[in-house]
């Protein structure tokens, strides 16, 4: 599903025919983003003529007759025993009452001549920020409200929906207050300003582009609709009701934060796998057969992924029994948690972001004004469609889904930084001499703050509802405040994957740099025992003692990570001397003299090899030899594409050549992250993160694994 939303996504945007086609029944979560987010325009089709036509005509038809009609002559909410026969004045009335939306925009600065001294105050906020809706929620709202009124059960005239619609031709796109919505008669303030703008109302500020820059600037709708040649549109009977009454602001905002969800949903998988690979971690935990046991089919999706993410990784360790990685006694059986249980922690939550997408899916398509004009069976219908619970349902639950993810990814970064857990990477991730770089120490602070911040804001909004309107509106879903808060959320989870993903490349480096110590050193490891030992053991000790000494180095270099290199290896050179004292000959001569001359020369041999494959690495880092198909894939994104680099001393980059570009003028640790995390922000990071799921999807295909569809 996520997938094939991606290249609908990408078939929409890529320039070729940008007009979205509204008919009231089949707009999908790509549509929505295509047009919010990237430009789109949205088209109604000519097939809605006939329906709204016949439902405009039937509502004049029955207020011909006399009929009550609330909305159209009757007062509104507590108010709606009220009666009037001025229909016309009635909706200019509710979208004047509806427009208390507060606005502090930096075109109008309060300057009082009693007090001009706190003109000069700094604000402790970005008011424009604060109080007003970014522009790509706004658009979102008025393609969702066309796409309900071209349904033709509102009783509106074609020439409303062609006004509204518009709007996103000629990108004139309201400024709308950031609060004020409770999401029970659906977003009624909101929605009330794009009925001021297609009025051309003066009072309504709006975002257009300036005739001569081009740039993005706020006018008055009026001003706005005349230098697009728009004709102002007169608000008919029921017309100004049908634009606000309806869960179109608080949808539009919802499929936005999905769309999004879904995403990192997908990468929390990657990193996942690149964890994998970092931590030295098996592919076991993926293994088909533990899913089929259990097989639900988010656990099931989500192992498949990861497991196909680890393709041809020449880090992962085999999850055979006789690997020494495994059988050597002081050393984990099997993975941690955060990594092993991955696939039966995300299953779920990949499940519920199923159910939130059929949610608002259904809710994008549906009719949510009241009443409600049925035409053909010749009656009018008074519900409540507007009651926007469906849309609280999905965003509480994307919500919790996020928090999930963010703590699953939070407790695998900080594994990967603590040097007691991280399988022999060094202390905070650092290239550099443990006492003197502490890297990655404050990224382990700032991913703590996020993930508690995630937490605070996975609450439920649904359990705060107030009663509202002389208590007509007693429940009330706080659908768009739950969706605002979602947005929050996911901005928190950018944050913090932007931050796992920077340490695991990092990560990643630091693994192949210490494959390229330990590949180099091995063979002189090897000689030095038999050219050194060979006096005082026997041959065939000898060949034993080669096979147990190179792991037992290994795994003691491991243990010492936390000092300094030259410490480090003389320390572990040193504590492999009681295993070659169960191999030696009783009778050996010079015993003592003959160790440690093995162990002066082990260790300068491998310091001065470890400080000369060391600057090597620097000089050029590439990791992509040892990596698994998705890690490779990242790895060159953020290396290569993005121009983040390996850190390879106190904050100092190295590998001018990895990028292309010189890294001496780099910036701080967080300026790097950033970019990250504005690649992530835009879309473009998803674009090698989907390449990785369409490569599982395909192996899947051709594994004939059943397809949980999510």
């Amino acid at each position: 599903m996520v997938m094939a939303g991606w290249d609908r996504l990408l078939g929409l945007i890529d320039g070729k025919g940008t007009d979205v086609l509204v008919n009231g029944e089949a707009l999908r979560l790509a549509k929505v983003i295509a047009v919010a987010r990237y430009g789109a325009s949205a088209n109604p089709s000519e097939d809605i003529i006939p329906r709204v036509r016949a439902s405009s005509e039937y509502l004049t038809r029955r207020l011909a007759l006399g009929d009550c009609v609330y909305g159209v002559n009757t007062g509104f909410g507590g108010s709606a025993d009220t009666r009037t026969d001025d229909t016309h004045g009635l909706q200019r009335s509710l979208i004047e009452m509806l427009q208390y939306g507060i606005v502090d925009l930096p075109e109008e600065p309060v300057r009082l001549p009693s007090s001009p001294t706190f003109a000069r105050a700094l604000p402790n906020t970005d008011s424009s920020s604060t109080t007003t809706m970014p522009e790509a929620w706004v658009r979102a709202l008025i393609l969702i409200r066309i796409n309900s009124l071209a349904s033709g059960n509102s009783g509106v005239r074609q020439e409303l929906i062609y006004g509204i619609a518009n709007l996103l031709r000629h990108n004139v796109i309201p400024v709308v207050p950031l609060r004020g919505s409770i999401s029970a008669s659906g977003d009624l303030s909101p929605l009330s300003y794009i009925a001021g703008t297609i009025q051309g109302s003066p009072k309504i500020k709006v975002w257009a582009n300036d005739q001569q820059t081009g740039r993005r600037t706020i006018v008055t709708a009026k001003a706005a609709l005349e230098v697009s040649s728009l004709t102002p549109v007169e608000l008919g009977p029921k017309e100004g009701l049908a634009i606000v009454n309806g869960t179109a602001a608080s949808a539009g905002v919802a499929a936005l934060a999905l769309h999004d969800a879904h995403c990192l949903a997908v990468l929390s998988q990657v990193l996942t796998a690149m964890g994998v690979e970092a931590l030295r971690g098996t592919s076991e935990s993926f293994a088909p057969f533990i899913a089929a046991v259990r097989p639900h089919p988010g656990q099931i999706e989500t192992a498949h992924n990861i497991s196909s993410f680890l393709k041809d990784s020449n880090l992962t360790v085999s999850h055979l029994t006789n690997d020494p990685a495994y059988v050597d006694e002081g050393l984990l059986r099997q993975d941690r948690y955060p990594i092993r249980t991955s696939s039966q922690w995300l299953g779920p939550q990949l499940e519920d972001l199923l159910l939130a997408h059929q949610q608002l899916f259904t809710e994008i398509n549906s009719t949510t004004d009241n009443p409600l004009i049925d035409p053909v069976g010749e009656k009018i219908y008074h519900g409540g469609n507007f009651q926007a619970m469906a849309v609280s349902s999905a965003m509480e639950k994307t919500r919790r889904c996020l928090q999930a993810i963010g703590r699953m990814l939070f407790t695998q970064c900080t594994e990967l930084i603590n040097p007691t857990l991280n399988n022999g990477l060094p202390p905070n991730l650092t290239a550099d001499e443990p006492s003197k770089s502490f890297l990655m120490k404050g990224i382990d602070i700032g991913v703590a703050a996020l993930q508690a911040e995630l937490g605070f804001l996975s609450g439920s909004i649904v359990s705060h509802v107030q009663t509202a309107e002389m208590s007509n509106q007693a429940l009330n879903s706080m659908a768009l405040v739950s969706a605002r808060y979602t947005h929050t959320a996911l901005d928190v989870l950018f944050q913090l994957s932007s931050y796992y993903l920077f340490a695991l490349c990092q990560a990643l480096d630091l693994r192949a740099m210490q494959h390229h110590f330990l590949s180099i050193l091995q063979p002189a490891f090897e000689k030095s025992a038999q050219t050194l030992l060979v006096s005082s053991i026997a041959l065939s000790s000898l060949e034993k003692l080669n096979v147990i000494l190179w792991p037992a180095f290994q795994k003691e270099l491991h243990s010492h990570t936390n000092l300094d290199s030259v410490h480090r290896i003389r320390k572990t050179v040193t504590a492999l001397q009681p295993l070659i004292l169960e191999h030696v000959n009783k009778s050996a001569l010079y015993l003592p003299r003959t160790l440690e001359r093995w162990t002066r020369e082990v260790t300068a041999v491998a310091t001065q090899i470890y400080t000369t494959t060391r600057a090597e690495y620097i000089e050029n880092p590439d990791a992509t030899a040892l990596l698994g198909a998705a890690s490779k894939r990242m790895y060159v994104f953020v290396r290569r594409e993005i121009g983040v680099g390996f850190v390879s001393g106190d904050g100092e980059y190295g590998g001018s050549r990895v990028g292309g570009e010189d890294r001496t003028d780099q910036g701080t640790l967080g300026d790097s992250v950033s970019k990250i995390y504005r690649c992530l922000r835009q879309g473009s990071g998803f674009v090698p993160v989907m390449e990785c799921l369409r490569e599982a999807i395909r192996e899947e295909k051709g594994l004939g694994v059943g397809k949980a569809k999510l």
